[in-house]
């Protein structure tokens, strides 16, 4: 049977024009895309360096290796040999004698000879004022008589010395006729000054002993002989000053001389330093001792008076000069 034919309805109509298969598939729920992912700004962790270990100054200039690490045990650490060429000083020696000991504790006697090397250094700037920067980088220790300290002061300041920091003293015992500064720091018998200027073919600053206290250097006197004055007079004296300054600009020279009054080399000695420290024993060196002494090193402008055998007072007054003092007739 036939349908009778019907108009298409408004829906019908709507279909033919629009796709419907769109509009739902429009409507469906819609997967969420996914999140992009977002990397972590890389943020850099600044290094942080570890502060460095300030090294006591009496270890100063010693090879890390030659030191224990923290925690090591007496046990544990075993320093190596001393390496070729660098004696070692007797510090039982030294403090059997009643010197300074490096390394140790500061006392009486270490704070006596702090205040000395800052009056020597006070004349040494003066020195260097005055045109001559060579010649302020060298004092002679002596003293009037025999037995007045000035090995033990030459030691003990050559030592205090060596402890200031961009320092480094060269101890020479000039002491020729009896020397005795080897023996006092434990350390053996070698050639030195006096083999120098006798005509050695080896450069004087071979001749300088390196030790194991940082800063310290020792230049025997050498092999005895009976022309130690006019060997010290000599021209070669001078040019070997100059040598061993000229070899560390940071070098001081610290010479033990023989005493004023026992022998003449003192006096030679005197025309070719910067400045004297003469040494009175205050219970023994009498006044006129004292002023003959002088007398004879007045070669040396500047001459400082140094009380050996006292006892440490705080504020007291220790040095004075020569050229202060009144001469009696």
């Amino acid at each position: 049977m036939t349908k009778p034919f019907r108009p298409p309805s408004l829906l019908e109509r709507a279909a033919q024009v629009y796709d419907f298969g769109e509009a739902l598939r429009a409507r469906a729920p819609i997967a969420p895309e996914p999140a992009p992912s977002i990397e972590a700004p890389s943020v850099e962790t600044p290094s942080v360096e570890t502060p460095p270990v300030a090294t006591p100054p009496e270890l100063a200039g010693i090879p890390p290796e030659f030191l224990a690490r923290p925690g090591d045990s007496a046990d544990d650490f075993t320093p190596p040999p001393i390496p070729a060429g660098i004696a070692v000083v007797d510090r039982g020696m030294l403090a059997e004698n009643g010197m300074i000991v490096p390394g140790a504790p500061v006392g009486p006697l270490a704070e006596e000879f702090r205040l000395l090397k800052r009056q020597l250094a006070v004349t040494r700037r003066r020195i260097v004022e005055g045109g001559d920067a060579a010649k302020a980088r060298t004092v002679l220790i002596c003293s009037a008589r025999p037995g007045d300290g000035k090995t033990f002061c030459s030691i003990n300041l050559a030592l205090s010395l060596a402890a200031d920091r961009d320092t480094e003293v060269l101890l020479v015992d000039a002491d020729v006729a009896k020397p005795s500064v080897l023996r006092q720091l434990g350390l053996p018998d070698a050639p030195g000054l006096l083999d120098a200027l006798a005509g050695d073919a080896r450069d004087i600053e071979e001749l300088v002993i390196r030790t194991d206290v940082p800063g310290l250097s020792v230049l025997p006197a050498g092999a005895k002989s009976t022309s130690d004055t006019e060997l010290l007079a000599s021209a070669r004296t001078a040019a070997a000053i100059e040598r061993l300054l000229a070899a560390n600009p940071r070098r001081l020279v610290i010479f033990d001389s023989p005493p004023a009054l026992a022998a003449s080399p003192a006096s030679v000695l005197a025309m070719l330093v910067g400045q004297v420290m003469l040494v009175v024993r205050a219970d023994r060196t009498p006044e006129a001792e004292v002023i003959e002494a002088a007398d004879l090193l007045d070669g040396c402008e500047h001459i400082q008076l140094v009380l050996n055998a006292t006892s440490f007072v705080p504020g007291a007054h220790r040095f004075g000069s020569y050229y202060g003092m009144e001469k009696r007739s």
